[in-house]
């Protein structure tokens, strides 16, 4: 399939790399790394990134301008549906390929290489990189490093393996990565959103079936002078409190008139009830959009529901006192 993959860049003088709406690190990582790379091996070629930013990642690296192109291919990056895809559709372009390492949920492109094993959309292109002509420096190569650290929580996940860190060793012995110039880039962060945080605790629900979940209301939002993205992005933040098995930000997005539902999870599923609602995801990763509070909180109860028949002797076997 990398074969494949490489024999569509060099047919197409203009390739345009796009992902999933709702910036983060992997994802837009992932595209800026393959368009560089792109570039480096074939400099004739007009290689795009493009979809919508965040304030939060501007200093990862720079998208380019959407434009309207013919006769050109579009790769999708860490999207598992066409849905999801950010400003643009592949029935729009002359060919399209997939690269992404999400559940399949439906076929978007005429080539998808879909490999739910992996960490991270960035932990594929680095095999890819390692398996084909495809060229890499130092920058592309701190890319794909970030991109797979945020996306494995710091090597923590359950999609971390012995070859994750081999292939990981591998790129720190090829190329000069700056490792804490790296982390810097992915957690330093600005006082205000270390004050959102602590609203956050301070005013996270928690009910008797281990839900915790908080709702960040537009108010909220400019009161603490952040963008919805970097206030919904804090569900990560609350990975390890001994009372929640699963936890969820509802960020009201003023903007586009909705409201962001980010969900993770320590044991249960939770990707199904996200598909249920339009969204998805991973099974302990997953979000839905929705337009109303109500839906959000929908969402909720549902999740609760669903924790109450989560129980210690289950087959996904977890802590649940009830």
């Amino acid at each position: 399939m990398y074969s494949e993959l490489i024999k569509r860049i060099k047919e197409f003088d203009t390739i345009v790399i796009a992902r999933h709406i709702g910036v983060d690190p992997d994802a837009l990582c992932s595209q800026l790394a393959l368009r560089d790379a792109i570039k480096l091996t074939y400099p004739d070629k007009k290689v795009t990134a493009i979809g919508t930013g965040s304030s939060k990642f501007v200093h990862i690296g720079k998208l380019d301008k959407l434009e309207k192109y013919e006769d050109a291919l579009l790769i999708v990056c860490d999207t598992p549906d066409r849905k999801r895809i950010d400003s643009v559709d592949p029935k729009d372009f002359k060919y399209s390929i997939k690269i992404d390492h999400h559940p399949f949920v439906e076929k978007t492109c005429d080539i998808e290489i879909i490999e739910d094993d992996k960490t991270s959309a960035c932990e594929i292109i680095m095999r890819i990189i390692k398996g084909t002509e495809l060229q890499c420096n130092d920058s592309i190569a701190e890319l794909l490093y970030m991109g797979l650290v945020s996306d494995s929580n710091r090597f923590l996940f359950s999609s971390v393996t012995s070859d994750t860190f081999r292939l990981v060793a591998e790129y720190i012995d090829d190329y000069n990565i700056d490792i804490t110039k790296a982390y810097n880039k992915l957690y330093l962060r600005p006082l205000n959103e270390v004050r959102l945080e602590g609203y956050i605790s301070s005013n996270i629900k928690i009910t008797d079936n281990h839900l915790a979940y908080i709702i960040i209301p537009d108010v909220i939002i400019s009161e603490y002078g952040v963008d919805s993205a970097s206030a919904g992005n804090m569900v990560n933040n609350y990975n390890f409190i001994k009372e929640v098995v699963v936890w969820a930000t509802i960020t009201e997005d003023v903007k586009n008139n909705q409201y962001r539902v980010s969900i993770r999870s320590r044991g249960p599923e939770i990707n199904k009830i996200a598909e249920k609602y339009n969204g998805g995801g991973h099974k302990m990763a997953a979000g839905v959009r929705v337009k109303t509070l109500d839906e959000a909180l929908e969402v909720m109860k549902e999740l609760d529901s669903y924790l109450g028949y989560y129980t210690e002797d289950s087959s996904e076997g977890n802590l649940n006192d009830n």
